[in-house]
């Protein structure tokens, strides 16, 4: 049965609160796994993650979470102190899920010179990359460098189509996928003499919180439902259930790959 399979194994999610993260958060701890979760909320954001948390104690799985700065490396210490109180002798971590969704959505050029904060500045560039890119590099390098990420343990990260085509405002956040992808390919090589497999996900259009930030964001909502074969959205569930199968011994072989889930939607060229 998968709830002795999972048994005291551990699944990391960092942005957990919400959306494609806290979907698998859901389904993992269904199945057996204990589920660690790093987010970043205000005291009102917080009640669906408790809330969530208290339902899921029936599955008699540990869940444990912290409220903090994850893109503040000066919290490091305190993030990996309680990751090591919560882990009892003999668990480890199965699954490590970086779905920080924290970028500046602006364009490049400020075309009508009136506001200096209509545009890109370095630190907007900067911060996006550093909170979507290289924390998931440094993160996954933490952990393994920290003892938590045993043989047969998972790196999952999330990218989109937004890295391959032109949205508005996406010029930061494409940026920071692109060093996604790129330090996947080199992670896995490195990584798999110890049976650690890394994996990315490139989601279909999906409603979250994150989403709800673009300026056109109904509008691109209605042209995704439209334009998807399937006709409808890209749910977090969709994506939970990916996860999932990367964390069966099933999915030993995978890795290093960018792995699409959005029901035959990007397969048509139009947006």
């Amino acid at each position: 049965m998968l709830i002795e399979y999972f048994n005291k194994t551990w699944a990391v999610i960092l942005g957990g609160s919400g959306g494609i993260g806290l979907a698998t958060a859901r389904l993992l701890a269904s199945k057996g796994m204990n589920i660690f979760i790093v987010h970043r909320d205000t005291r009102d954001n917080c009640s669906n993650l408790y809330s969530t948390i208290e339902i899921l104690k029936k599955y008699s799985v540990s869940i444990e979470s912290i409220n903090i700065n994850v893109n503040d490396f000066n919290n490091k210490e305190k993030i990996l102190s309680f990751l090591k109180s919560v882990l009892a002798p003999g668990e480890k971590i199965r699954l490590f899920l970086h779905a920080i969704s924290d970028g500046n959505l602006k364009a490049i050029f400020n075309k009508d010179k009136l506001h200096e904060t209509d545009c890109l500045s370095m630190d907007d560039y900067n911060y996006t990359i550093n909170a979507m890119g290289l924390s998931f590099v440094f993160w996954s390098r933490t952990l393994f460098d920290e003892g938590y990420l045993p043989n047969k343990s998972r790196i999952v990260g999330i990218t989109s189509e937004g890295r391959n085509i032109v949205l508005p405002n996406y010029a930061a956040v494409s940026s920071a996928k692109s060093v996604l992808e790129s330090a996947c390919k080199y992670m896995a090589v490195e990584l798999a003499k110890n049976q650690i497999t890394v994996n990315l996900i490139n989601a279909g259009i999906t409603n979250t919180r994150a989403l709800s930030a673009f300026p056109n964001y109904e509008d691109l909502l209605k042209k995704a439902v439209l334009r998807n074969p399937s006709g409808r959205l890209t749910t977090p569930d969709d994506i939970a259930k990916v996860v999932f199968l990367l964390c069966l011994d099933e999915a030993d072989w995978i890795t290093g790959e960018i792995i699409r889930v959005d029901g035959g939607e990007q397969l048509l060229n139009v947006f």
